[in-house]
């Protein structure tokens, strides 16, 4: 049984960098995810923001969530505070890693390697631009399991080269107070995932 705690490891890191603000390269899945990480992590590190993701369907969604996050970044008062690099859309790269997992349940291998996809993007990213660390808002969400994704990350960051940012951001009510901050902001928010299973699935639940 795994044991860690993602959120305490980050802590230890934190007060070991005392006032250094070490630079991070954050993979950022959507704005109502990324709004607590945000308000949290800019106390201690420069962040660059990466939106990296294949998976989201249809592409209108894509663009949708985009804009949702860059209109966050600037009520948030921090777009002079991060960056944000952007990729295209580029949703054959998901089809092709969840190829013949099309019909696993939700939460399932096919999961696995969405997270896997975006985390590796993510490493090679930090890498390329010499960052201290890379993490990824996947694990603000009850949703998401932090312990497999944290598992997947160490390991990218082995192969890469890269230092992984531990992080269970539900920790100390995160999800909550992401809840919070789209109120205060008028976020939008999603009512699945991302990929197009996802949102198959809730259609045929009428959702």
């Amino acid at each position: 049984m795994n044991r860690r705690n993602y959120q305490r490891e980050l802590d230890r890191i934190i007060e070991k960098n005392g006032e250094a603000r070490p630079k991070v390269l954050l993979h950022v899945c959507c704005g109502p995810c990324s709004s607590s990480v945000l308000e949290y992590l800019t106390q201690y590190f420069d962040l660059t923001l990466l939106w990296y993701n294949p998976n989201i369907y249809p592409e209108a969604e894509f663009e949708l969530r985009l804009e949702t996050l860059k209109k966050l970044i600037g009520d948030m008062g921090l777009a002079d505070r991060v960056t944000l690099l952007t990729e295209p859309h580029r949703s054959e790269e998901y089809y092709a890693r969840v190829q013949g997992l099309e019909d696993e349940p939700e939460g399932g291998k096919r999961c696995t390697e969405c997270f896997r996809l975006r985390l590796e993007e993510a490493a090679k990213a930090a890498k390329q631009g010499g960052f201290d660390y890379f993490c990824t808002t996947l694990t603000l969400s009850r949703h998401k399991d932090a312990v497999r994704i944290n598992a997947l990350a160490e390991e990218i960051a082995a192969r890469e080269g890269v230092r992984w940012l531990p992080s269970d951001f539900k920790k100390r009510d995160g999800e909550n107070r992401s809840i919070e901050l789209c109120e205060q902001y008028n976020v939008y928010r999603q009512l699945y995932c991302g990929c197009e299973y996802s949102f198959r699935k809730r259609e045929e639940h009428g959702i």
